[in-house]
């Protein structure tokens, strides 16, 4: 009774889930015929991911000034303080919702919460442009990072709607378009701000912009959101809606991932530790926990990074312009474009998520201590070195981030896909609230020892960040990462 008659009826199961006016049949259907590479339903998620990011990042190179003209701060030295609320009310609106969206992703399908998450962002995207008191810039963040809860419900989308083949793809997809969104977010707020300073013939002092100067960059992020938000009536829904039984045989197919074991195994794995609490999936949890080690390094580095290289040779920095910084992450940006798009996958199919986690992460160590260095090089060869350091360092974090995904996703089945995606944002954007907290007062730390014998200012700020990034390299082995079935040979 083992084997091959404990298999058999599984098989035929398969075949019987395909229920007539079920979505996610329809989908998987759809994913039987056509083998290749959904590349349409790709494009929709990538547009989706970077109308949900954009405003993320947007405002920080505009967001001192915007608290200045606010005049909420009765000295120059309180302003700082005052725009750590507002940058940290995003992350704490999305902190508190973000398992709750994901739940309800899993209950009546990804599609609502995703049509809801982008009505939020064109909504309070403008409501926050649109700011003239402190009270209502802090409150549109919150609620904007409360209300759109995409990046959980698409990350269990964007497999579901592929091959188990090219899940790494998908995945890849998220990350990249999620990172591209990070720069370019900036990038907006940055040349769009105050445009009848900057560009007065086109804004007029007497116009919109010149009683709103912070709005432009917003309201051109809610224009762009909106033909996605549009698009979404062709958004095929990947949940099925039939009982959870042959939801859990239907999803044995995106679990198998991209190393072949059986569909048996896998589904008898995964559902025995998962169909009555996410919390007690310790793949689930090693996984997520390994993925807020790395948000936190990120998010800590990225604080730093900019403090660093715009700070003077003096104090350890490089004395960059806010230009030069910009021109960095915009180099960035495009090498991670090309490597999720075309390097990664091929990576991650001969090494897989385990071991090629162990090897970006050793090297992103490694190559945290050639940043102190760059300091004593002129120029053009200290831009040179920094930007072949971003390149590298921000690709290691991209191929951790995407490995993870690619754990967390096939720990869990279809019917609780988009609760423990929601739970990871939550987790990770709870880490996120504090590292630019933490960065910035290690970094004022870090300006006062510049003379000291023992790790001075820049080299103690990157060592810190290395020492955090071991913490994740350990973290990979046994018995801290449990990883499902399908990768336990790695």
């Amino acid at each position: 009774m083992a084997g091959g008659e404990a298999g058999a009826p599984l098989l035929e199961k398969k075949e019987a889930v395909y229920r007539e006016g079920c979505p996610g049949c329809a989908v998987e259907r759809r994913k039987t015929l056509n083998p290749g590479v959904p590349y349409k339903e790709f494009f929709h998620i990538w547009t989706i991911i970077l109308a949900s990011c954009l405003p993320v990042s947007s405002l920080f190179p505009f967001l001192y000034f915007m608290i200045r003209d606010l005049y909420i701060a009765k000295t120059v030295e309180d302003i700082g303080f005052y725009a750590g609320f507002v940058g940290a009310s995003y992350m704490l609106g999305r902190t508190l919702t973000s398992t709750a969206w994901g739940m309800v992703a899993d209950r009546i399908g990804r599609k609502p919460v995703i049509v809801l998450g982008l009505f939020s962002v064109i909504l309070f995207s403008a409501l926050f442009g649109l700011s003239v008191h402190y009270w209502m810039a802090v409150s549109t963040r919150f609620l904007l990072g409360s209300l759109n809860g995409i990046i959980g419900p698409i990350r269990a989308y964007a497999i579901e709607v592929c091959r188990p083949e090219h899940h790494a793809i998908a995945l890849s997809l998220v990350s990249t378009a999620w990172a591209i969104g990070l720069i370019l977010g900036p990038t907006i707020g940055g040349y769009l701000a105050q445009p009848t300073e900057k560009y007065p013939k086109l804004f007029p002092v007497d116009s919109l912009f010149g009683r709103f100067p912070y709005l432009l960059p917003c309201l051109c992020i809610s224009v762009f959101s909106f033909p996605v938000l549009i698009s979404c009536v062709w958004l095929p829904e990947t949940l099925h809606n039939h009982n959870t039984d042959e939801k859990e045989d239907q999803a044995s197919e995106s679990l198998t991932a991209i190393f072949s074991t059986t569909e048996v195994i896998v589904e008898h794995n995964i559902t025995s530790t998962t169909k009555n609490n996410v919390l007690k999936n310790w793949p689930l949890m090693s996984s997520i926990i390994l993925f807020c080690i790395v948000s936190f390094d990120d998010m800590a580095y990225s604080e730093i990074f900019s403090l660093w290289a715009e700070s003077d040779r003096k104090y350890g920095g490089l004395s960059f312009s806010s230009e030069d910084v910009g021109q960095v992450l915009a180099i960035t940006g495009v090498s991670i474009l090309v490597y999720q798009t075309f390097i990664f996958p091929r990576i991650i199919r001969v090494m897989g998520p385990i071991n090629t986690s162990r090897v970006a992460m050793s090297l992103s160590v490694v190559l945290l201590f050639t940043y102190a260095p760059i300091t004593h090089l002129s120029r053009p060869w200290s831009s040179i070195a920094v930007n072949i350091a971003s390149i590298l360092k921000n690709n290691f974090l991209i191929t951790i981030v995407t490995s993870s995904f690619i754990l967390q996703n096939n720990s869990v089945t279809q019917d609780q896909r988009a609760t423990a995606n929601g739970l990871a944002t939550t987790l990770m954007s709870f880490c996120k609230t504090f590292a630019p907290t933490g960065g910035g007062i290690v970094f004022s730390w870090a300006q006062k020892r510049q003379h000291v014998f023992f790790f001075p200012g820049d080299q103690m700020l990157f060592f810190l960040l290395a020492i955090v990034e071991l913490v994740g390299l350990v973290w990979t082995f046994k018995p801290f990462l449990v990883v499902p079935d399908q990768f336990s040979s790695n």
